[in-house]
């Protein structure tokens, strides 16, 4: 059987659009006719994003308890027997919730491909193992949820889904991207001007260095 393929849409930050053009993506392949499903997408309430899953095929979502909360991550083995031509599997570096059948949704995004299913799944630049210390250094944020550098670069395709810091910011302060009261924080932390310059030279180059 062949190996699936895997795309990735690379941002420099959270709210660049990755989720968004991955189901734009998704929409145009089903009305060419092909295979496709929603693995896992999450949208974070972020209106435009939210309402894009509608008329895709979405494949249900597993439920995990887990110190007496209720979860859902994705269904390996459900997507598995649906053997879609597609799967869209968003945030690839998100860690599962403990029980779950993989640590990492990468090692799930693995399963996929090695049955032969193609994966369009998502990532900002700030996930990649090996940028931790840089990008900790630009923003004095170290990330949680990291993955090995060697999984995208093994991806088939590396589409950058660029965004300019001005942009961004706006997005920000309209409340596209964040829930209103995290707004100003994030504008005058995370979402500095300086820090999403950096961010997104380290996606640029990462972008042609995969290429």
């Amino acid at each position: 059987m062949a190996r699936g393929k895997l795309r990735i849409y690379l941002g420099a930050a959270p709210g660049a659009g990755k989720t968004y053009a991955m189901l734009s993506e998704a929409h145009r392949r089903t009305e060419r006719g092909t295979d496709c499903v929603v693995a896992f997408v999450e949208h974070h309430h972020r209106p435009r994003t939210e309402v894009m899953p509608h008329g895709l095929e979405q494949v249900p979502r597993g439920r995990i308890t887990y110190r007496d909360s209720a979860f859902t991550e994705m269904d390996v083995d459900a997507v598995l027997r649906r053997a879609p031509a597609v799967a869209l599997v968003d945030e690839l570096a998100h860690t599962n919730v403990p029980g779950s059948r993989n640590a990492k949704r990468w090692q799930d995004v693995e399963e996929l491909l090695a049955a032969g299913i193609d994966v369009v799944s998502t990532v900002n630049i700030q996930h990649l193992e090996s940028l931790g210390d840089v990008v900790e250094s630009i923003t004095g944020v170290r990330p949680r949820e990291t993955v090995p550098d060697e999984v995208v670069r093994r991806a088939d395709d590396i589409e950058l889904v660029d965004m300019s810091p001005q942009a961004l910011r706006r997005r920000m302060a309209h409340g596209n991207i964040y829930q209103p009261d995290k707004v100003d924080a994030a504008l005058a932390n995370y979402f500095r001007p300086g820090n999403l310059t950096a961010l997104r030279e380290l996606a640029d180059l990462s972008a042609v260095a995969a290429s």
